[in-house]
């Protein structure tokens, strides 16, 4: 009975350790926080660093960069009020259908945009990052549970 005792308070604990502090899970919970602005500052220097930006190709991308900002926290804030007062509802096909198509055309704008501030080799590295960053995103989704049970 004392060995059993011993081996459930150890199985708690190591299950305890075991979890992450929501603090640890990653640095996005921060960016709720930031204004649109300090958003579009990190996301320059960010890419900065990684691409060996020069004086104006900062300026330009740090210019697209506040813009998307700004819109990312308008259509957040939009949402956030409409689940508030209650007015989110499911959206029909054709309400995801034109949401899906906006948002791949600003996709392509943003590639457009990109392909004429970056030179041939920082795009070429933008894109690896863009693909990576996709890559680690798809592995949070809802289903995730389902991919370490073995379901699909």
């Amino acid at each position: 009975m004392k060995k059993l005792v011993v081996l459930v308070v150890l199985m708690a604990g190591i299950s305890a350790i075991a979890q992450k502090p929501e603090r640890e899970r990653g640095h996005r919970g921060d960016m709720k926080d930031m204004s649109p602005e300090q958003i579009a500052t990190l996301q320059t220097k960010q890419m900065t660093l990684a691409l060996d930006l020069t004086d104006t190709q900062q300026k330009e991308i740090q210019s697209l960069n506040l813009e998307n900002a700004v819109k990312r926290s308008e259509k957040m804030n939009e949402m956030k009020a409409k689940k508030e007062s209650g007015e989110a509802k499911k959206l029909t096909s054709e309400e995801r259908f034109a949401m899906k198509t906006a948002m791949l055309d600003h996709q392509i704008a943003q590639k457009e945009e990109m392909k004429k501030i970056l030179n041939k080799e920082q795009y070429e590295k933008w894109e690896k990052m863009k693909k990576n960053r996709e890559g680690h995103r798809k592995g949070r989704g809802m289903d995730d549970n389902d991919k370490r049970s073995g379901k699909k």
